[in-house]
């Protein structure tokens, strides 16, 4: 089965560094970087408003655990989001793509 993992990053260089590990260590078929993202969340009881960068990470459900490791040890957050979601459908030659590229 294969998943969306959807992580935000602070910054371009934080994003692309998480991004590239993540296709290097083939725990990644494909990784979006998504700038100029608006996050209004609520972190130690105080409304905050920043403009992060969205990376949207595709991979296999097996891998999630190692994904999730490394961008806890990449990224600069403490608690970095790391949320997946199953892909209940796709396209057959993707689909074969994202599982040639991680092996």
């Amino acid at each position: 089965m294969f998943q969306l993992i959807m992580c935000t990053c602070p910054d371009i260089s934080n994003a692309k560094l998480i991004a590239k590990h993540l296709i290097q260590e083939k725990l990644a078929a494909c990784v979006n970087i998504i700038p100029n993202v608006i996050s209004v969340y609520r972190w130690q009881d105080n409304i905050e408003c920043d403009e992060e960068i969205q990376l949207i990470i595709k991979t296999q459900t097996d891998k999630f655990n190692d994904v999730a490791s490394e961008i806890k040890r990449l990224h600069r957050y403490d608690t970095p989001e790391i949320i997946a979601m199953n892909i209940q459908q796709g396209d057959d030659s993707y689909l074969n793509w994202i599982t040639e590229s991680l092996k």
